[in-house]
């Protein structure tokens, strides 16, 4: 019976995994078999930004289907190669319904403005503007297309930004679940949600205060691209909700129009024979960023791009931990290589270092922020350029570059640091489940259980760890910005900031986006003209996240063996020499570990 029952779960595991790896692995052929149609020689691009987007290029599988065309950094590469191509004539921008994360709409504002400087026209379409927190940075963007369209009957719901929090502190008192965490310092706040039951007053006063900053920029920038004083345009758009035509005739939008009488009127723009062609599919057959690979550069001046998007944690491993998903990690040993790469690489002259993240390890945090320093002792300047966050973690390893360039709306700052636990042995006792725990060594040593919360001696020893952490995050701050310590934790103390506020206070030096933190770089190196750029960590491979997911079962390995075959070929062998190799090793932090989080606001 027990073979049997081996047997059987062995088939349907088997099952399982070719259900779901044969599709993956046909289309992946499909998609590598077959080189795109060429861009006809007057064609408009379609940039549907409808599925969401991240900051950097994933390794999942599922970014074979768009490419570069799901992410920030990859819709600005393609659009500054289709800003010289003389096939395209125009730009169609499909916009979401929701929120898009603020600091990418700045920055793909910008991307916008340029294509348009180009001489080439650009239009927005909508299906509705629905209030979902920051919908007014997706209003920001739809304005610098110059030319905003909704469907008829749509809704324009753009009057504000919101957000919602939930906080579990009554919910543990009832049940006995008792939370045991030390912040530093009040602004500090991602564990609130389980120590309070409402926001505290500097809780409240630090959200209200970056809420209103990227309000205030969404509005400046959309009332700047519509010509319009911001403050007319921001009673106008609180006085909301409208219809497509009340927006219409209130000046918020320009016509109304289904999606097809918008692509009708930027081919007649276009011109006689002009086709639509999908961004993705244009994409295909871009120059990449670093397309130039690391080994062989020889010694024409290069700028060596490194990217980091995610939490951060220490180890090694894909960027993206499940194949099947698009999150992003930043592994501390991938990043701290490709800045030592970077600085043995005798045609490198500068680094631009592309940071999106909300924090994570501060062990991990502090090897990055030793492989910065590494690269400005070798005298190769480092220039960062912040995505959606620069927060906590990500500031850490941010602050003592040659330079910090962040969008308006990025959120950076969160200089501070959270830990504990939360203790559940009274809960479970409730329910007639008793936990109890061993402990041999120290005092400390069973400080992590969840059964009890820290003793007046542990939590007395847990709060010195945190203050040393947090006075050495100052400490670190202070001198790669050049600040006394005093008035760094001035500012610190845990809180966010937009690019915008952080620039006024010190802690950024430029705003602007990717391309401004290129020249930036060229101007500290003594660069001047095109300047070759290398991506430093690519993305892994989708085969290898492949087999990451799979290589673990006799199934899987036999499956992506066959798929190996059969993507043998040079499309797909140029395929994987395009994003690279991954070493498959990954580590997680402890419970007690002091993280360095900052917000995760969209």
């Amino acid at each position: 019976m027990k073979q049997f029952l081996i047997t059987v779960a062995g088939v349907f595991a088997g099952l399982l995994l070719f259900s779901i790896a044969v599709p993956i692995v046909l289309f992946a052929w499909a998609l590598t078999a077959t080189q795109p149609a060429a861009v006809p020689p007057a064609s408009v691009l379609v940039l549907d930004l409808r599925g969401g987007l991240t900051d950097q290029e994933t390794s999942s599988p599922f970014a074979l289907i768009e490419g570069r065309t799901r992410s920030v950094l990859g819709i600005e590469q393609v659009l500054r190669a289709a800003e010289h191509d003389d096939r395209i004539k125009g730009l169609i921008v499909r916009l979401p319904e929701g929120a898009m994360a603020p600091a990418a709409a700045d920055e793909l504002r910008l991307a916008i403005r340029r294509f348009r400087a180009a001489g080439k026209p650009v239009l927005a379409h909508s299906q509705g503007l629905y209030a979902d927190g920051a919908v007014a940075s997706t209003y920001e963007l739809a304005a610098a297309t110059g030319e905003v369209w909704m469907q008829p009957g749509s809704s324009f719901q753009v009057t504000g930004l919101a957000r919602d929090d939930i906080f579990l502190r009554n919910f543990f008192d009832k049940h006995g679940v008792k939370p045991d965490y030390q912040q530093r310092y009040q602004y500090k706040t991602a564990v609130n949600t389980y120590l309070y039951s409402d926001y505290t007053p500097a809780h409240r006063e630090s959200e209200l205060s970056w809420m209103n900053s990227v309000f205030a920029t969404a509005i400046g920038n959309a009332a700047a691209d519509r010509g319009r004083p911001p403050a007319a345009l921001e009673k106008l758009i609180v006085a909301g909700p409208y219809l497509a035509d009340d927006a219409r005739a209130n000046g918020l939008i320009d016509k109304v129009g289904e999606v097809h009488d918008a692509e009708a009127s930027m081919l007649a723009r276009a011109g006689a024979g002009s086709k639509l062609e999908k961004f993705a599919d244009y994409a295909a057959q871009t120059p990449t960023l670093g397309q130039a690979s690391p080994n062989g550069l020889g010694d024409t001046p290069t700028i060596a791009v490194i990217g980091a998007e995610g939490d951060i944690m220490t180890g090694t491993g894909p960027s993206t931990p499940n194949p099947l998903s698009g999150d992003q990690t930043i592994r501390s040993d991938d990043v701290a290589k490709a800045f030592y790469d970077a600085i043995d690489n005798r045609a490198v002259r500068a680094i631009v270092f592309r940071v999106s993240s909300p924090g994570g390890s501060d062990t991990a945090s502090e090897q990055i922020l030793a492989a910065v320093k590494a690269a400005k002792a070798a005298g190769k300047p480092v220039v960062v350029s912040m995505g959606t966050y620069g927060a906590s973690g990500g500031y850490w390893i941010s602050s003592q570059a040659s330079s910090i360039v962040a969008e308006p709306s990025t959120l950076t700052g969160s200089i501070g640091v959270f830990g504990g636990k939360i203790a559940i042995g009274d809960a479970l006792s409730r329910f007639g489940v008793d936990m109890r725990h061993l402990t041999v060594g120290g005092d400390f040593a069973d400080s992590g259980s969840p059964e009890q919360p820290m003793t007046a001696a542990q939590t007395a020893a847990f709060s010195s760890w945190m203050n040393r952490i947090y006075d050495g995050f100052v400490s670190r701050v202070a001198e790669g910005r050049r600040m006394p310590a005093q008035q760094v934790q001035a500012i610190a103390r845990g809180r966010v900031w937009t690019g915008a506020q952080a620039k006024a206070l010190g802690l950024v030096d430029q705003l602007g986006g990717f391309y401004d933190a290129i020249e930036r770089a060229k101007t500290l190196a003594g660069l001047t003209g095109s300047v070759r750029l290398a991506l430093f960590n690519p993305p892994t491979s989708p085969l290898e996240a492949l087999r990451r997911l799979f290589g673990g079962s006799t199934q899987g390995a036999r499956m992506l063996g066959m798929a190996q075959a059969a993507l043998d070929e040079p499309a797909a062998r140029a395929l994987a020499a395009d994003v690279g190799d991954a070493r498959l090793r990954a580590q997680g932090a402890t419970v007690l570990a002091p993280r360095l989080l900052g917000p995760s606001a969209f």
